[in-house]
């Protein structure tokens, strides 16, 4: 799959800075995708365009657990948040919300804004295609594929449940 990077190099971008508190009201990810990443960076909904990749350092979405914070990117078209590493409960809801999270050491500081870049799932490699670099990451589990392939958990479960 090929995107282009939204880069937000800083460490420990919180749930509350993904999709703030104040919206959480709703959960259609249409309306939460046109406050997306609104209190760190104003031009992020203009800015993101379907496919795009978010690339952050590291933690990121950590703080509360929502799932507000994986839908508002899912809405606003983001393929897959790629971090140096992520909170735990962050990681799991997107895998859960079928959102591609992909854990790459140090990459916030080897992709520029705008770069595009090409991720091979299944080999293990993301291509810095404006730079020409490929950087290597944490391989992500066969089933945790299964689930983000499938569109998320509750899609998973139907998809897999016997019929008796």
């Amino acid at each position: 799959m090929r995107g282009r990077a939204l880069v937000y190099a800083r460490g420990h971008i919180n749930t509350d800075e993904i999709i703030p508190a104040r919206y959480l009201t709703c959960d259609r990810e249409a309306e939460l995708a046109k406050h997306a990443m609104e209190d760190i960076d104003t031009s992020f909904v203009s800015r993101a365009k379907t496919g795009d990749f978010v690339v952050a350092g590291d933690d990121f979405g950590c703080g509360s657990s929502r799932e507000h914070a994986v839908w508002a990117l899912r809405g606003a078209g983001v393929r897959a948040v790629i971090a140096g590493s992520f909170a735990r409960i962050y990681f799991r809801n997107s895998i859960n919300n079928g959102l591609l999270a992909i854990e790459c050491h140090g990459i916030a500081s080897r992709v520029t804004d705008g770069d595009e870049l090409e991720i091979d799932v299944s080999g293990g490699t993301i291509t810095n295609l404006t730079k020409r670099e490929k950087h290597a990451f944490v391989p992500i589990p066969a089933f945790a594929m299964e689930i983000i392939e499938d569109g998320g958990l509750m899609e998973h479960i139907a998809k897999n449940r016997k019929v008796n």
